[in-house]
């Protein structure tokens, strides 16, 4: 069994799926569609980000998208290569949707351009912020969190990547509060984020009530190959849970780790192919699980790798 797997914001980085785009038409047709939907040129953001844009929310997450829809293109248009499960991290569920077939990419693109700004804005500049907590296990974390949080500030778990790897986001306060206390507890490293916004907290309830209104506008298809949500780590084969799915995405952690074993424990699913910019999902899953092969899509030399080599 072959699991698709697709990358969450800060994967992006200025040159990503310009080999493809130069080297393959199918490529080149993705970017050119999203640019014709958001009306600005993607393809020079992507590749030469003149005015230091790229890492802006709004515009990472759809240009994070969108070369990785290129990149699964081109994949199975040069290797034959389908998928029986698709996962992304945050953003990346929405380019797992588009491979399910449940979402269409002109919307995924549109709607994600729209995820940014409702995201971005939901919380001040200033006031929030993320930190990756290392060599605790998830429940110590939850439990410094709580501790760490007050009527007035809060933290929560973010993202739960791997043992002994989750992400915090909530209030500068109650943030570094709770890095002290994880430092006192042992952590091995607690490391602050470089984002914009505190993701995946109840920080932002604004954002997915106004994403919740985009998506009441969206038609979801079919899902010909089924997901592994995020939001509760389980699968989904339902269009209609998508709308609820993606809207409590936005305020809740990111179940990453209980996705993956939920793929190689109960669902048989040895082989992942991590489609998109960088190889961040790869390396956690190498360093979490035995007996998998994992590689990523990002290159032409990846590509002319799993061709030789096959998979």
């Amino acid at each position: 069994m072959i699991t698709y797997l697709f990358p969450g914001q800060g994967s992006q980085y200025v040159g990503m799926g310009q080999e493809f785009y130069n080297e393959f038409k199918i490529a080149k047709d993705t970017f050119d569609e999203a640019s014709d939907i958001l009306g600005i040129d993607i393809a020079q953001l992507c590749f030469e980000d003149k005015n230091n844009e790229l890492n802006l929310t709004v515009n990472a997450q759809p240009a994070i998208l969108t070369a990785s829809i290129a990149s699964m293109r081109v994949l199975e248009n040069e290797t034959g290569i389908r998928s029986n499960y698709v996962a992304g991290h945050s953003l990346g569920e929405y380019s797992a949707l588009v491979a399910s077939g449940a979402f269409d990419f002109k919307d995924a693109v549109a709607t994600v351009r729209k995820r940014g700004e409702f995201t971005q804005g939901a919380v001040p500049i200033g006031v929030g912020s993320m930190a990756a907590i290392l060599g605790l296990k998830q429940d110590e974390v939850a439990e410094i969190c709580e501790d760490a949080s007050s009527d007035d500030y809060m933290v929560s778990p973010a993202n739960y990547n791997a043992p002994g790897q989750t992400v915090i986001s909530g209030n500068n306060e109650a943030i570094e509060k709770a890095k002290e206390m994880a430092k006192t507890k042992g952590a091995k490293r607690v490391v602050t984020l470089d984002v914009s916004a505190p993701f995946h907290c109840t920080l932002m309830a604004p954002a997915a009530e106004k994403l919740g209104q985009v998506l009441d506008k969206i038609k979801f298809s079919n899902i010909k190959i089924p997901l592994i949500n995020n939001w509760e780590a389980k699968l989904i084969r339902d269009p209609d849970k998508l709308k609820e799915n993606l809207i409590n995405q936005v305020m809740a952690p990111v179940r990453w780790y209980e996705s993956i074993k939920l793929l190689y424990d109960n669902l048989d699913s040895k082989k992942f192919i991590e489609i998109g910019p960088k190889n961040v999902l790869t390396n956690l899953i190498r360093r979490t699980l035995k007996d998998v092969k994992a590689i990523s899509i990002d290159k032409l030399a990846d590509l002319k790798s799993l061709k030789e080599n096959g998979f």
